[in-house]
């Protein structure tokens, strides 16, 4: 169904399309920062845990497996502040990319509303077939409004029921961290206040639908979701990156993070940013919560700008949909299809690029947990991760590596992807380790 989809944006690319932008400036002397990063950290559900989860990209696949993940973590009761509590409950942070950016962002507006609601309203639902028949329609052939507005449209419309991030920020779920790709800078957008700030832009009216569909957008397939780099506000709101350079210039890879952000600053260059699949840049959602803690100067200094302490225990699990697809290309001396060596470059650099962001997170938690320990309060982390790897069985191994990167599953794929998060979260060692903790505390 992508392939059809793509053949149809190919047929239409003739027509010049614009971009809908609608993120309206910010007053100068406006002060919220309601949906930022600052106020997850300051209003942590408990001090006795920090609990984060990142969703990777996939299509439905990863929204499947990731909507498996929370309802495991509904389903764990442990003892936290001395109450028996569901480890739902306790999720501070959700950074997602393209597919499972559809669960975080509906988790965190409707909450337990997820379980009772989300199956008819994306996951089983033929959302590419209806994309498609959209694109058919004659009053799209012509529109200058592009494919990626028609996306919005239908998001906003079936899934998001028009939520804005000021619904967001009061909606039951945790801070929702939607990640794109900046396509001109070449690095991670986050919608949040604090990176809005850089475009002197408000976010609170911007629609969480229009967010999901930039996070989710397929180069060539949809066309970017653009932003207005509005001019004349307070420099002083971009202290946080201005501040960054000081304590970075020994991370090449951050300090290429910090040239991107503080590139926003040239207003008549950058006029317009354009964004794309968040999975571009990080398909794991990891490199988000890298970033954030990494540019605030660690830690200790971020809990230090927003006023509150460390847990004692410190949880990253990383639910991770990516598939080993085998290819047939071995079976024969004739040279490969331009499609099988595009499939096999982007698969190679894809695995070897969450290798090395995986690598890189483990030894990040340990670090930060030592940053933050004390003698009198030391802190515990935790890495989980949740990934078909981890499927013991080879045939149900192979079966969920060839469920397709599609907006259209059947019914019983989606029962398998569900079942699937459910016990992989289960059965994973380190998290069995978190949950025995965290009970052990209460004895």
């Amino acid at each position: 169904m992508l392939a059809a989809m793509l053949v149809l944006a190919v047929l239409l690319s003739g027509c010049t399309s614009y971009s809908t932008i609608i993120n309206k400036p910010r007053a100068a002397t406006t002060v919220n920062q309601a949906y930022s990063i600052g106020s997850a950290v300051s209003a942590s559900r408990s001090g006795e845990l920090t609990l984060v989860l990142a969703f990777s990209g996939g299509g439905t696949r990863a929204a499947a497996l990731a909507y498996g993940v929370l309802a495991e973590l509904r389903d764990t009761r442990v003892v936290i502040d001395g109450r028996s509590r569901r480890l739902l409950d306790e999720v501070d942070l959700i950074s997602s990319v393209s597919g499972g950016s559809f669960t975080a962002a509906y988790f965190g507006l409707n909450g337990d509303a997820l379980f009772s609601n989300f199956e008819d309203e994306f996951l089983r639902r033929d959302v590419a077939g209806e994309l498609v028949h959209g694109l058919f329609s004659p009053a799209w052939w012509f529109s200058s409004r592009g494919r990626t507005e028609m996306a919005v449209d239908f998001y906003d419309a079936s899934v998001f029921k028009g939520a804005t991030f000021a619904d967001l920020q009061q909606g039951p779920g945790p801070l929702i961290v939607i990640n794109a790709s900046d396509l001109g800078a070449g690095v991670r957008f986050s919608f949040l206040q604090e990176y809005f700030d850089l475009l002197c832009s408000d976010l609170a009216t911007f629609p969480v639908a229009r967010a999901v569909t930039a996070s989710s957008a397929v180069p060539m397939l949809f066309t970017p979701v653009a932003l207005e780099n509005h001019a004349g506000c307070d420099p002083a709101r971009q202290g946080w990156v201005r501040d960054a350079q000081h304590y970075l210039t020994e991370s090449p890879q951050l300090v290429q993070v910090l040239d991107g952000l503080q590139s926003y600053a040239d207003k008549d260059r950058r006029r317009f940013i354009h964004l794309v699949d968040g999975g571009i840049t990080d398909n794991l959602g990891l490199r988000a919560i890298y970033d954030i803690i990494e540019v605030a100067g660690g830690p200790r200094r971020l809990l230090r700008n927003v006023g509150t302490t460390p847990a004692s225990r410190l949880a990253i699990v990383s639910v991770n949909a990516s598939t080993r697809v085998g290819s047939d290309m071995e079976a024969s001396a004739r040279a490969p299809t331009l499609e099988q060596t595009a499939n096999a470059v982007t698969d190679i650099q894809l695995h070897r690029y969450n290798a090395s962001t995986v690598e890189l997170l483990q030894a990040s938690v340990r670090r930060w947990a030592d940053e933050l320990s004390t003698p009198a309060a030391p802190v515990e982390s935790y890495f989980v991760r949740v990934d078909f790897e981890a499927v013991a069985e080879p045939e149900r191994r192979a079966y969920f590596n060839g469920i397709p990167t599609s907006l259209a599953l059947s019914d019983e794929q989606v029962d398998q992807l569900i079942a699937a998060g459910r016990e992989l979260l289960r059965n994973n060692v380190e998290f069995r380790r978190f949950v025995e903790d965290l009970g052990s505390d209460a004895l």
